[in-house]
């Protein structure tokens, strides 16, 4: 895979609650030269964003229900039509995890509905938090997302109890099969990782290393 082919999978990430004005319009800059997928920026940077890479094939994508994923459907949805009318075409959720280890699939199930309904046709893709997940919770999770109408499952926030790994990606990807795509996200930092991750099933990459790993470097943060 050359760097371009890699750059294309690449969510390039700024998260950090400190981030600056001049952070993100540096993030769009990087993610226009080297041809990222999307952005990930807070919410609040959104419309910053989406200003700075109209006309480029560069998404704006953003967070919802984030870090925790223990705000009400009602909330979520709100987010989510607040994302897309400032210029996001990219949802990244996170699921309910109390509602899934309580055995609640069904709140789980509704709670990522109300994000894709409320995405109005944006891409939505659903945070497991899999760090804090056992493999029966993951699969459940997988499950719910694609009867939800999902269009991606993600590992993780990159705020939480570890990072993505090779044994979560290829069990989402198992458990989701060809119908939904599966994003790696949290310590992701070199290309060595980000192939590893592809190898396993994942078809994008959430990281804010994105310039060192398609570079072939190691990158010094997750986010």
């Amino acid at each position: 895979m050359n760097a371009k082919e890699l750059a294309a999978m690449i969510d390039h990430t700024l998260l950090k609650a400190d981030a600056t004005k001049e952070q993100v319009i540096r993030l769009c800059q990087e993610a226009k030269e080297h041809d990222f997928a999307s952005v990930c920026v807070n919410p609040y940077w959104v419309k910053e964003a989406a200003s700075h890479l109209a006309g480029s094939d560069v998404a704006v994508c953003t967070v919802v229900g984030f870090p925790l994923g223990a705000t009400t459907p009602e909330t979520k949805a709100f987010e989510t039509k607040n994302a897309v009318q400032n210029g996001a075409s990219e949802i990244d959720m996170v699921i309910n995890v109390g509602a899934l280890k309580s055995g609640d699939v069904k709140a789980v199930r509704e709670d990522i509905r109300a994000v894709v309904e409320a995405a109005g046709g944006a891409l939505v893709k659903v945070i497991l938090e899999a760090g804090l997940l056992t493999g029966e919770e993951i699969v459940a999770a997988c499950e719910q997302a694609k009867a939800a109408g999902a269009h991606f499952v993600k590992t993780s926030t990159g705020f939480g109890k570890g990072g993505a790994t090779v044994e979560a990606v290829r069990l989402m990807r198992q458990t989701v099969g060809s119908d939904l795509g599966v994003k790696a996200s949290g310590g992701v930092r070199d290309k060595e990782t980000a192939l590893q991750m592809i190898q396993a099933g994942a078809n994008r990459i959430g990281a804010s290393a994105s310039v060192a790993i398609v570079s072939g470097g190691k990158g010094a943060d997750a986010y």
